[in-house]
């Protein structure tokens, strides 16, 4: 089963010009489109409107995000240290400083 689109779940781009990056769903406009950010190239004080159509869902929610963003505590950097994991991911491979050679 695909996971929703709903506010505080981590989404993939799949059109248009931020194509392949990764976002946090912060709410729903409507049944058609919601507003997301990533805290890096669409910040909180701009935040990206997208169809859900154009989006993938993630296997990954963050309700502690969305908590902070009801209050109106929620930065920039939350946002960015919640989709790292999901953007650079670890399959136990070296860290690239383990993995210099001389």
């Amino acid at each position: 089963m695909k996971p929703p689109i709903l506010p505080g779940y981590a989404v993939f781009s799949k059109k248009g010009r931020d194509k392949g990056r990764y976002f946090v769903v912060l709410y729903t406009v409507d049944a058609e489109f919601v507003m997301m950010a990533d805290g890096d190239t669409r910040k909180l004080d701009h935040l990206k409107k997208k169809r859900r159509k154009h989006l993938a869902a993630c296997p990954h929610e963050f309700p502690d995000l969305l908590a902070l963003y009801a209050q109106g505590k929620l930065k920039d950097s939350d946002i960015r240290k919640a989709l790292y994991p999901i953007i650079h991911p670890t399959n136990g491979d070296q860290s690239p400083q383990e993995n210099r050679e001389g």
